[in-house]
């Protein structure tokens, strides 16, 4: 499991609570792996990599993007406050950057060695 430093500024700047539970579901995702159901993980419509971590505490929504990277590794890239019934479009973007720039830095190393 690797977190980027944007989800750790993420979950930093949200309610111990919060923190608690978005680290227990961070926990099903390293022991469940791709086998991790609804209502903890969600495939993304559009993207066939990124995956979205579902974490619910009261009344707020908080989502985490993810893939699968190698074996059984998988890169949590950024996360975010639901407010809308809809998935936000930027920050599913914004993931998707991350992930992208991530798996161009991984080609670009393996050429290397």
């Amino acid at each position: 499991m690797f977190l980027t430093e944007d989800v750790v500024r993420f979950i930093d700047s949200v309610s111990i609570k919060a923190q608690a539970k978005i680290e227990r579901s961070i926990q099903l995702l390293r022991e469940f792996g791709h086998l991790l159901p609804m209502p903890h993980s969600k495939q993304l419509v559009g993207s066939k990599k990124l995956k979205e971590l579902r974490v619910i505490l009261g009344k707020n929504i908080y989502r985490l993007f993810y893939f699968h990277y190698r074996e059984k590794t998988y890169i949590v890239t950024s996360g975010y406050i639901k407010k809308s019934p809809k998935t936000n479009k930027k920050e599913i973007e914004k993931a998707l950057s991350i992930m992208n720039r991530i798996l161009e830095q991984a080609d670009e190393k393996n050429k290397i060695n």
